[in-house]
């Protein structure tokens, strides 16, 4: 076992994890993902353990144990386990089967957006804690994001708490919509674009999954500040991980969040499990944060996810896209204007507008073109947006901005890799699509008393048809 010795020796003080590998190894069969998950190590360290085991490890397909015939001299690594009253109260809960039942329907993640969705388990430990931490019969709690659907948990365990979800996925909120029976406030939203204003500092408690970058965590903890009523008294919590093999991660996060103001009440180790995540042990701490009374209200940057269009790495538009693109906008003697991509503020009127939408995980073009006032629109996007699909697709689109643009659609161009959606300004236009940015309850008469402080651009798409006679 001199092999497998090192391995654990290497590990110093924070070895357990591994212990706990080898106990699932020798009490029965799991695959990579489970040890990961239920032990809470690192995939890399999770992987040496195995290869330390050489010949003592049985393998039949993907499931890995202990040799039967050896497993008893592994008992001296047995690890003792912290009895956690909780732990017991989520696997024991009669509303797991339901919140196992939402996560498994719930809409795949975007491949752009970079989550791992959390366990069930997971959500109703969540659920269980907020109700158990705070008073949610008189707080208001948003979330920024949820494909982890932890509100619908929340509501769940109390009816009556005040829930908000804003997510970029627009899937995602029709699914809460659906399943929380428009009991939980939604709205759209891309956190890099902006907070929507009518949740600007109405909320007590914000919750939030962030993408584990300083920059990411760094953008969603500035935009939770925003969202509190009063920052030294609310609570902004947080799920993070890092590898402990990589603790310098950590203290960059750590470092971007104390930037704002922040200060950490508590941070619950390993309270996120997930199915995937394995780099950082399918787990996540729970950052319970109390803002200072200089707690900043910063804009994140763009970039914050760790791969796909959006991460720090992906390039920008190359040249000869852009050259063609002021071309299509420019065709009839229109002036040229062109603009970066953002629909959270009303900009000026213009004749042709060019704008970049090459990095667009699905939204951006709908939002763009009800949150821009052109006579035309020349909008660069992937050939494989979700809006172009097909005719189906197509005409749907179409038809919510039917009463501001017609459309069309220029597949393949300039490239094989993009596409250009045209967009030229109708006659008799909408007066609540010219205004997208203004108070619903300012602009139209007949709209769902849970819309009215929204804008335009705020609200959720698959209610915009409603909204719009569409």
């Amino acid at each position: 076992m001199n092999a497998l010795d090192d391995v654990l020796a290497a590990h110093g003080v924070g070895v357990r994890p591994l212990y706990r590998v080898l106990d699932l190894l020798r009490t029965g069969d799991h695959d990579l993902g489970e040890l990961v998950r239920l032990s809470t190590a690192p995939r890399r360290s999770v992987e040496a353990v195995l290869a330390a085991l050489g010949d003592d490890l049985d393998r039949s397909g993907d499931r890995l144990r202990i040799s039967p015939g050896v497993a008893a001299s592994y008992l001296q690594y047995h690890a003792p386990r912290f009895a956690d009253p909780l732990d017991e109260a989520v696997t024991t809960h009669d509303l797991l089967p339901k919140v196992a039942e939402w996560v498994a329907e719930v809409p795949s993640p975007l491949a752009a957006l970079d989550h791992v969705q959390a366990t069930p388990e997971t959500v109703l430990r969540r659920a269980l804690w907020l109700d158990a931490q705070y008073d949610l019969t008189s707080a208001r709690l948003l979330f920024l994001g949820d494909h982890d659907l932890t509100s619908l948990a929340v509501r769940a365990v109390c009816p009556s708490a005040a829930l908000t979800v804003v997510d970029l996925d627009e899937r995602v909120l029709a699914y809460l919509d659906d399943r929380g029976e428009r009991g939980i406030a939604t709205a759209h939203a891309d956190l890099r674009v902006g907070l929507p204003p009518a949740f600007a500092g109405r909320f007590d408690l914000v919750f939030s999954d962030p993408p584990y970058t300083p920059e990411g965590m760094g953008l969603f903890a500035a935009r939770g500040v925003q969202a509190l009523r009063e920052p030294s008294e609310g609570r902004l919590l947080l799920a993070y991980g890092y590898s402990p093999r990589h603790p310098a991660l950590g203290a960059q996060v750590q470092r971007s969040l104390a930037t704002l103001g922040l200060t950490f009440e508590a941070i619950l180790p390993g309270f996120n499990r997930y199915f995937g995540a394995q780099a950082i042990g399918s787990a996540a701490d729970l950052y319970v944060c109390q803002p200072t009374a200089k707690a900043k209200k910063m804009r994140g940057g763009k970039a914050i996810y760790t791969h796909g269009p959006q991460s720090v790495e992906a390039a920008g538009t190359k040249p000869a896209l852009l050259e063609k693109l002021k071309e299509i906008a420019a065709a009839g003697g229109l002036a040229l204007e062109s603009r970066p991509v953002d629909w959270s503020i009303s900009g000026p009127e213009g004749d042709a507008v060019a704008m970049d939408l090459t990095g667009d995980p699905g939204p951006w073009l709908l939002r763009t073109l009800l949150g821009t006032n052109a006579r035309r629109l020349a909008l660069l996007v992937p050939n494989a947006h979700p809006d172009l699909a097909d005719e189906r697709s197509q005409t749907a689109l179409a038809d919510l901005v039917r009463g501001k643009y017609a459309l069309r659609y220029l597949r393949s161009t300039p490239d094989n890799r993009h596409a250009v959606v045209v967009a030229d300004a109708v006659e008799h236009q909408d007066e609540i699509l010219t205004r997208a940015h203004a108070r619903l309850a300012n602009v139209a008469l007949d709209v769902p008393s849970d819309l009215t402080d929204l804008r335009l651009v705020d609200v959720p798409r698959h209610r915009l048809a409603d909204l719009l006679g569409s």
